[in-house]
């Protein structure tokens, strides 16, 4: 391979006492010319190492050939009559945007992204149905970056009205009874040269009328609008309306905080936006972290005093949390979302790593469970608060997704019939859910996946994935693009560690911050027990995260690099000391905490891989990868960790960086661009394991 050697130009800097140093910080100037040209020979290398593995062809057109099986419908929305939907037919690059205007009625396509002409493809980022169902509201952007611009659709024309507003990330729609205004989240337009940290600062709600000039939008929610409502420049504000109530919700997000700032309002006066009588409902100390509401009461999901979260109710005419109604108290189950159906609050739960549902009457009542078709994991859903009828998508590790219609009326679930059963068949694939114990003695769950009667001689090439942030879950998904490793006898195994919310708030803590250690042992304990059960071997074992899953993956390639065959970093926060001076940066403080407290610095010391690579030493083979219009995790982050593995590692092993020039994050990203990166993956495993 003929890598180029990255410049080594150290920088010490002291925390609370503690030096670090760091020898690629100039690759932060990522826009400059020197960074770019490393970029993109490191890119060509790498392609041209992976183009030439001998498993890298077949394994693509068997990927293909999977991902082509089926379609894949996602982001359902319901108006109580028409349903909404992404669907991405085989050899489409991204999904378009249907409608059915009744259960049994015909698909009709409003906007197909594939049919648009341009080097870089484009895919709708968030769409937002009106609702009378005559307009939808989407966001589009180039090349997975994930930069919205707003857009309406007329349905009865299929035209676009004379409309487009720039900066709307995270989209934020919410429409009006009259179906002909709406509130949007909209970023502020930052001055040339101004620092990437202010990107999500100060950014507000706008009100738009049809007809008006989108830069003449009244400003409703957002900081220094209403004395009433405290703002930080970092907050992020969002408003919902409702068809079932004639109160305005405004959320207050703390950057990636899950913990949100709530107030209530009529939605008659949010015209005069400075006089806007807003009431706070909750408070970050509330622990609210989920909410619906229908005519004068609001739900609340609150972890205050319940780790596995219960569900309270209040006025919104007089919110008091401290005289709230428990309408469901915490138990053995995580309490997950809430829905809003007709004449019951649906709740979602997390049972075991499965998804339980339950119904509690508007009126009052206990719950009550829904029935489900199988074990598994509720996909997406979508609901309308004044329709009895839902919609449900569930899937598990060997089930193919499927669509379902729950009508309140008679509890009971029927199949949509939109998507038949895959014809992939995964009848000879089982999963296993296990407890391992933690260093610590705490047990952590384990999802492994395999063919049946795989024989355990300690030889099966095997990965292992995890994330730990967030307080998010990975729960059981289908992808068929796995039984292309299935098929070569491999294992799929994820570890679910402490800091992601599979047994609620405690676990998302126990995982957080000075706590982070947790969250790598764990990674590491799996991967032992993969190990010690005569799954596989070092020899034959990878690790990977992704995104924020770079901290245990990460952190358990510096800690055993023994332990490994090759460790996978997509996308990955790696030198996370250096994460807040990213566009991304701030937002994350609430769960990463800061360099500018010594509480802060040695939680994030415990987390960032980067600072802790050693020269001389035998590191595995190693993927990173990353792409160019990644709007969460920086380029940098990517070019550094691989810059310093290169440097350090003395086992002659590749350390490769794989470059996406027109991907980002991942979200946005085509079809083929996302089997060729796992086609890449695998054929890598594969030629590094020696199968």
């Amino acid at each position: 391979m003929q890598q180029p050697v990255a410049r080594k130009a150290i920088v010490t800097d002291t925390y609370f006492g503690t030096t670090v140093d760091d020898p690629y910080r100039w690759m932060e100037d990522w826009h400059g010319e020197e960074l770019r040209s490393w970029v993109e020979q490191q890119g060509a290398s790498t392609r041209t190492f992976l183009d030439a593995l001998p498993e890298r062809a077949a394994l693509l057109r068997r990927i293909t050939e999977l991902g082509d099986a089926s379609p894949a419908l996602s982001n359902f929305a319901f108006t109580g009559e028409h349903f909404f939907y992404l669907r991405r037919d085989p050899g489409e690059k991204v999904g378009k945007l249907v409608l059915r205007k009744s259960l049994n009625a015909p698909e009709l396509v409003l906007l197909d992204p594939n049919t648009l002409v341009g080097e870089v493809h484009t895919s709708i980022d968030w769409y937002s149905p009106s609702r009378d169902g005559s307009l939808v509201a989407y966001g589009l952007s180039q090349g997975g970056s994930e930069e919205s611009t707003l857009f309406v659709l007329d349905i009865a024309s299929g035209k676009n009205l004379d409309l487009a507003i720039s900066r709307t990330r995270f989209g934020g729609i919410s429409w009006f009874e009259d179906s002909r205004s709406f509130v949007y989240h909209r970023l502020r337009s930052l001055p040339p040269g101004a620092p990437e940290t202010e990107l999500y600062k100060d950014s507000r709600i706008y009100l738009h009328h049809f007809g008006g000039d989108p830069e003449q939008d009244l400003p409703i929610f957002g900081r220094g609008i209403n004395s009433r409502v405290a703002f930080t420049p970092e907050d992020l504000p969002f408003v919902a309306l409702s068809p079932a109530s004639d109160w305005v919700i405004g959320l207050i997000a703390h950057g990636v905080q899950n913990e949100m700032t709530l107030y209530a309002a009529p939605v008659s006066l949010l015209s005069e936006p400075a006089s806007c009588p807003w009431t706070k409902i909750a408070d970050v100390e509330d622990a609210v972290t989920d909410f619906a509401f229908v005519g004068d009461t609001i739900y609340l999901k609150t972890h205050k005093d319940a780790p596995r979260s219960k569900v309270i109710a209040t006025s919104l005419t007089s919110p008091n949390l401290a005289h709230a109604t428990t309408v469901v108290p915490e138990g053995e189950v995580v309490i997950q979302q809430l829905f809003i159906s007709g004449d019951y609050l649906l709740i979602r739960d997390l049972d075991a790593g499965m998804t339980r549902m339950r119904r509690v009457p508007l009126a009052g009542g206990l719950p009550e469970s829904l029935p489900l078709p199988f074990p598994g994991t509720l996909l997406g859903a979508a609901s309308f608060p004044t329709s009895g009828t839902a919609l449900l998508q569930m899937t598990s590790w060997t089930v193919s997704p499927r669509i379902y219609l729950y009508e309140s009326a008679q509890n009971m679930l029927r199949d949509s019939g939109w998507l038949a059963s895959s014809p992939i068949d995964f009848s000879d694939i089982e999963a296993h859910e296990v407890q391992i114990p933690a260093p610590d003695g705490v047990l952590i769950p384990l999802s492994i996946i395999h063919k049946k009667g795989l024989p355990l001689d300690g030889n099966r090439p095997t990965l292992l994935t995890g994330y730990g942030s967030y307080g998010i879950n990975l729960e059981p998904m289908f992808s068929p693009a796995m039984l292309a490793w299935y098929e070569r006898g491999g294992v799929y195994a994820v570890a679910h560690v402490r800091g992601g919310g599979e047994y609620g708030e405690e676990w998302h803590k126990a995982g957080q911050k000075l706590n982070k250690q947790h969250t790598i042992d764990d990674f590491i304990a799996c991967a032992e027990y993969l190990i010690a059960q005569k799954y596989t071997c070092p020899e034959r074992l990878a690790g990977e995260g992704t995104s924020a899953g770079g901290i245990p993956s990460g952190g358990a390639l510096v800690k055993r690099p023994d332990l490994w065959s090759v460790m996978v970093m997509r996308v990955a926060v790696l030198n996370i000391l250096r994460f807040e001076a990213s566009e991304n940066g701030p937002p994350n403080v609430p769960e990463f905490g800061s360099v500018s407290s010594e509480e802060g610095f040695k939680g994030l010391l415990i987390m960032d891989a980067y600072t802790k690579v050693k020269d001389g030493v035998r590191y595995p083979a190693a993927l990173l990868t990353t792409g160019l219009n990644d709007p969460r995790v920086v380029v940098w982050q990517a070019t550094k960790m691989a810059a310093r593995l290169q440097a350090a590692t003395c086992s002659g092993k590749p350390i490769l960086l794989r470059v996406e020039e027109q991907g980002g994050h991942g979200m946005g990203s085509t079809k083929q661009q996302v089997e060729a990166e796992l086609a890449d993956k695998l054929a890598f495993l594969l030629q590094q394991m020696q199968v």
